[in-house]
């Protein structure tokens, strides 16, 4: 007999001001950002001067606009897009819930274009720069919806199953968001650290980040529970998450082999730089 572990049931509200509740998911945004402004800072004293102090301050700015606008704009159109034709307000419902992550991805490359024009500097050698600091917001964020009881697996007997409170069907479920906190979060980081601790050609942490985490999602998609208003795409077992990740391995892997290939470093390398 499997014996399952319980789900911890912690508040999603962390604490309330007044008629303000402030959600445990906000907090870990704020986790993500502050996490990607020590590293950035971090990397920066050792960047002989390539970036200062106001260029991450900056960056990280810019990153939250991307990461925000970019987020909830993705999740409308890839989750909830016949929804959206119908009422259209509905982007903007931001208190319903609802962030995409390849949204978001989106928001931030766009974000960091104009970064990268108001400081004059390469588009991909501020995204080399700022990829190894991402899984810090993405492992936070999925810790978020854990103990948000929401975006759980799909129905298993494991023996570390759990029941969300959430779930109509009170069934065992695998603890995807916990699996992905793992891999896009603690595993991606470390894998982004070590990557870019030494020089590398231009492209290749960025191709890293899009490799390995595409990688990532489409395995943590097959026990996951795909989004109730999609379904499977195809075949019985293609979600949306997987459709959306595929072509970040494909462009991954590409930007990876033309950074060997071209050998272009950054002034400084990506650790620096």
């Amino acid at each position: 007999m499997n014996i399952m572990i319980s789900y911890p049931n912690i508040d999603p509200i962390a604490f309330s001001i007044g008629p303000i509740s402030v959600h445990w998911y906000g907090i870990m945004y704020l986790v993500g950002f502050a996490g990607a402004y020590l590293c950035g800072m971090y990397r920066a004293k050792r960047s002989n001067g390539v970036w200062t102090p106001d260029m991450v301050s900056d960056a990280i700015f810019y990153g939250a606009l991307g990461v925000i606008l970019g987020g909830r704009i993705g999740y409308i159109l890839f989750y909830q897009f016949p929804a959206f034709v119908d009422n259209p307000l509905i982007l903007v419902r931001i208190w319903e819930g609802g962030m995409s992550f390849h949204g978001g991805l989106l928001g931030v490359i766009a974000a960091m274009f104009f970064f990268a024009r108001r400081y004059n500097k390469h588009l991909v050698d501020v995204t080399d720069f700022l990829a190894p600091f991402v899984p810090i917001g993405l492992g936070a964020g999925r810790l978020g919806n854990f103990i948000g009881g929401e975006l759980w697996g799909k129905p298993t007997d494991v023996s570390w199953a759990m029941i969300f409170p959430n779930d109509p069907l009170q069934l065992a479920r695998h603890p995807s968001q916990l699996y992905q906190f793992a891999l896009e979060g603690v595993v991606l980081f470390c894998i982004l650290w070590f990557f870019s601790q030494r020089p590398k050609p231009r492209y290749c942490v960025s191709g890293m980040f899009l490799l390995f985490y595409g990688i990532f999602r489409i395995l943590v998609e097959f026990v996951r529970e795909p989004d109730i208003q999609i379904g499977y795409l195809a075949f019985g077992w293609l979600t949306q998450g997987q459709l959306l990740s595929l072509p970040m391995v494909l462009i991954g892997a590409g930007l990876i082999v033309v950074g060997f290939k071209r050998q272009v470093f950054p002034k400084s390398g990506n650790a620096t730089s």
